[in-house]
């Protein structure tokens, strides 16, 4: 796998070549490690796991910047690249993202997938304590990387929310009758039941493989639906037309980890910082096992400077998990990875 990056982030122009196993970027703090992993999820998922907008990605400066991956996909070489700009070029408007395939222009549910990863970083312990967008962002990014129902049902269901927002501001406003709802209350249904679902069917997998994990053995993911249909869309009406937008939904989802050994504790609440670490070690863990059963395929794992988190079984586990699968690591000292064989050392330097 290769990746070039152009003026993206604070890379001007650079080329990486990763290794068939491990490969590990070694350097001192803010000299970009990250935006390398940053810039593998973004083609991967289509969105960055950081950046609150577009044209952050961008490098100061410039006007467009450029990520390209070449992998390999039953034998066959593959370009995925996607392209940035701040929204204007030659003073016109721009897309400002595109995804191609083989240099040829794709929309972003048929890009989404083609590079399935699993990011793991210190951050991500806001998926305990952290706000409920959070976990349902998780959630997403897990379930767009299968190709089919997911995605399709989560852009129509966020497409048909925020047009029945709209309908439920003007009944409110006394610009149109609430009738008006009645074809939008049917998409935002149908499309919401799909994503419950399919969220469901994640959290069972994740906590089948707890229940039979000595380490994760004692958690559970407890996902708190906001169940979406007719009778729920009508007991919520009066609500949702004085608040001016939709109040039940998966928009509204949220789960919990807890620990059930000597009672149910929400680990976000009563759990320490260690037990919380280990949950979302699980979660990602799970992640990765879904994902690859999901697509009968080897997920590339991306971790970002972990093992400074990690205490010594938690990092023995994820030692082991790297040795199965194509990984990328950042960090800033060598001997985290100590004991691992196959592995290829990029050192970035200032």
């Amino acid at each position: 796998m290769t990746l070039s990056l152009e003026g993206y982030r604070s890379y001007e122009k650079k080329r990486i070549e990763f290794g068939e196993a491990v490969t590990v970027v070694v350097g001192p703090n803010a000299i970009g490690k990250t935006n390398i992993l940053e810039g593998l999820r973004l083609i991967s998922v289509g969105e960055s796991f950081r950046a609150g907008r577009i044209e952050e990605m961008v490098r100061f400066g410039e006007v467009m910047g450029r990520l390209e991956v070449l992998i390999e996909d039953a034998g066959e070489e593959i370009k995925l690249s996607v392209i940035l700009t701040r929204g204007e070029m030659g003073g016109k408007r721009v897309a400002k993202r595109r995804y191609l395939i083989n240099d040829v222009g794709k929309k972003k549910e048929d890009f989404v997938g083609m590079l399935p990863t699993v990011v793991f970083r210190p951050e991500d312990l806001e998926l305990m304590d952290g706000s409920p967008s959070l976990r349902r962002k998780w959630f997403d990014g897990v379930l767009v990387q299968e190709k089919g129902e997911y995605r399709r049902s989560l852009m129509a269901y966020e497409k048909a929310l925020r047009r029945r927002n709209r309908v439920l501001e003007a009944v409110r406003e006394g610009e149109v009758s609430k009738y008006q709802l009645t074809f939008w209350d049917g998409l935002v249904i149908k499309h919401g039941q799909v994503i419950t679902e399919l969220r469901e069917r994640l959290v069972g997998y994740i906590n089948d493989v707890f229940s039979r994990s000595d380490l994760f053995d004692g958690l559970r993911i407890e996902y708190d639906k906001s169940l979406i249909n007719e009778r729920r869309i009508k007991q919520y009406e009066r609500e949702e037309i004085m608040a001016g937008h939709t109040l039940v939904g998966p928009h509204k989802d949220d789960f919990v980890v807890v620990s059930v050994d000597g009672g149910e504790r929400d680990l976000s609440v009563y759990g320490s910082r260690g037990e919380q670490r280990m949950a979302v070690l699980g979660l990602k863990m799970g992640e990765l096992l879904y994902l690859e059963e999901a697509l009968k395929k080897k997920v590339v794992l991306l971790l970002d400077d972990v093992f400074s988190e990690l205490d010594e079984e938690h990092a023995v586990e994820v030692h082991r998990v790297m040795l199965e699968r194509q990984v990328v690591v950042t960090t800033t000292n060598e001997d985290d990875l100590s004991g691992l064989e196959n592995v290829k050392v990029i050192k970035l330097e200032e």
